[in-house]
This record gives C-alpha cells, structure tokens and sequence, in this order.
C-alpha cells in the first residue's frame, strides 16, 4: 500500500432512503496527508490503494480518533466529534488527481477549493456532473426530490413548513466553508467550489460559479463564471459577465489579472494582463476585431482580441461612432504592436 495521498478527509453527510450519496460535509479536509496518518488509518479502514470513498461506522470513528491523536491532533479532535455523529460517516481517500468515480470524491473536491487548498483549475474534476445529484436543498437540509413530497407534506402535519431555498446540482458554499477576511452580501449566491481569497468582497448581485474565483482582495459586483480566476485589486462592475466555461472533456481558464476593471454588463472572452480595463457594456470574446489606436487615437492595425490576451495596461472601449471595439495602451499601440510580434 503507498502511504502517498493526494487527499484525505474524513466527512458526514446525507443518503436518501436507497443509500446513495446527496452531499458531504468534510470539517478538516487534507491535502498531501502525512504517510504517518495515512499508515495510522489505512487498516481500520480496509485501503489499501486508489481512490475510494469508504463508509466507516461511530465506533470505528473511535477507533480513528485513538489512532490519529498522536500524530494529528486536529483530525484526532474531528475523528472524535464524529463518533458522536448521528448522520453516516465517509472516508475518502484520493491517492491521485484523477477523474471522479463517486459523491464523496466530488464534493472533497469542490471542499479543497473553498478551503483554498488548491486554486480554480488546480484539481480535476472531470466528470463531476452525473456524480452530482440534483437534490432540494432546504430547511432541513439536503433532500433527494423524490422523497421531498412525502417529507414536506409530514412537516405540515406537525404544524411545521420545510422551506425549500433551491433545486441544484451545487449547494450554497456558505453552508459548509466560510473563508476568513471575506465579505459576501448574499451567500445564495456562491456555489460550492468557489475559491473566495482573503480581502474579496462579493455585493449583493455578485455571482462566483464552482472551479472559480478571485486571488483578493477585490470587488465582486458581477458573475465571475466557472474557468475564470481573478486576480488582486481587480473590480468586476455589477452585472458583467466573464465568459470562462469547464467542460468534463477539457478546460478553458480565463484569468484576469491584478487591478483590473471589468465595467457594468461587460464580459471577456479572453485573458486579461494586469490594469486592463473593459468599458461598460462592451463584450470582448476571442474573436472580436480590435482597432489599435496609438497615443494620438490613429489606427495602427485591426488584430483579433486573442493576440492581445494577458497583455497589460489596456483599455478596451467601443467608438461611439464607428461602433468598432478600440483598445489604447499606456504604451503607444505601435510599441505593443511590436511586441506582439515579438512574443508571437
């Protein structure tokens, strides 16, 4: 057995009445476990290798806790709190980053985000939409939707309501991580998975999918997508929208870089260097054709937004009067020019 782990944590969550996964909650989740607490859990469990999400009882979560306590004192605190548990117990170890098999290993994964353990596209997540069951999220909790009538209509019986806040694949980050030094306005609004960095403030109509987020500190007044990653001082302007998307086939990573702007209803399609600027209501996508205007506001060239992806101190703006997408540079558009060219 390899004592090597890419992941470790213990969680308790919710089955349906079929025993099938909806969700786990992991307190303390690992990344690179030591070998020592690995070797210390491994045969109470039954691993010994691969990637496995494994059922464990409360006295085995005694038995854990025993085991643990000399080598990591938080696990051993946790291990402890969860005999108590009146919930089932998970254990999931992933011995590598590989492409998802069960619930448990998806929603360990979407925890390393939101804990900041690893950053947006830092893990792989291939496959994790059918591994995610489309569940009521509600007052009491996680609830599989075929059970959710019989449950609402025995809370009524008892003069109770069971309010249901929404039906997704994804629950809000906020009830299982909240990062330290943010600020959110409304926590519907992150999904688990998101990456939240210190000094990230997210308004009221801020929006941040799983597998993305903001280094911070930063402003969120709009929808930061899944595959996009932004990165400090930078301010997305209510209601823009970043065009990254994630598929189980492959990637797209957009970053935006530091001390961006992004205005109101303005969107990319591109990476962005650092102080870059997109005007309000401007979308810039891979293929739009970008006029480069030198000091003195004369074109230079007509280029395709994708050549100028992560350069920086750029202000791309739309000409009130030829309706062309413009974009200027604190450096003359004939120096950037050349030095595209140079990178090409």
């Amino acid at each position: 057995m390899s004592k090597s782990l890419f992941s470790l944590a213990f969680g308790v969550g919710t089955q349906n009445r079929q025993g099938a996964w909806l969700e786990v909650f992991y307190a303390q989740p690992l990344l690179n476990p030591s070998a020592e607490l690995v070797a210390a859990v491994a045969p109470i469990l039954g691993y010994t290798e691969g990637n496995q999400a494994i059922t464990f009882t409360t006295a085995q979560a005694a038995q854990l806790a025993e085991a643990v306590k000399g080598v990591d004192a938080v696990q051993g605190k946790l291990l402890t709190r969860l005999a108590e548990s009146h919930k089932p117990l998970v254990a999931t170890l992933l011995a590598e980053d590989a492409q998802l098999t069960s619930t448990p290993e998806a929603y360990l994964k979407l925890h390393l985000l939101s804990h900041r353990l690893v950053k947006p596209h830092g893990v792989s997540l291939a496959g994790i939409f059918p591994l995610l069951p489309n569940v009521a999220w509600t007052s009491q909790g996680a609830i599989d939707l075929s059970e959710l009538a019989e449950l609402q209509l025995e809370a009524r019986l008892r003069g109770e309501l069971l309010e249901v806040f929404s039906v997704d694949k994804f629950p809000k980050m906020t009830d299982y991580v909240v990062p330290a030094g943010v600020r959110i306005a409304d926590a519907a609004r992150l999904r688990l998975g998101a990456y939240v960095g210190e000094g990230t403030t997210v308004m009221h109509e801020g929006f941040i999918n799983f597998n993305a987020g903001t280094e911070g500190p930063g402003m969120i007044e709009g929808r930061v997508s899944a595959g996009v990653f932004v990165g400090k001082g930078s301010d997305l302007g209510g209601g823009c929208s970043t065009m990254g998307t994630l598929s189980g086939g492959g990637n797209i990573v957009i970053k935006v870089g530091e001390g961006c702007l992004i205005g109101a209803n303005a969107g990319i399609g591109i990476p962005l260097g650092d102080r870059n600027t997109v005007e309000s209501g401007l979308y810039v996508t891979a293929g739009t054709k970008v006029a480069l205007l030198d000091e003195n506001n004369n074109l230079v060239k007509v280029v395709k937004a994708r050549e100028l992806a992560g350069q920086t101190d750029l202000l791309f703006r739309r000409n009130s009067e030829t309706g062309a997408v413009e974009c200027k540079t604190h450096k003359s558009a004939i120096e950037l020019n050349e030095a595209l060219h140079a990178h090409n």
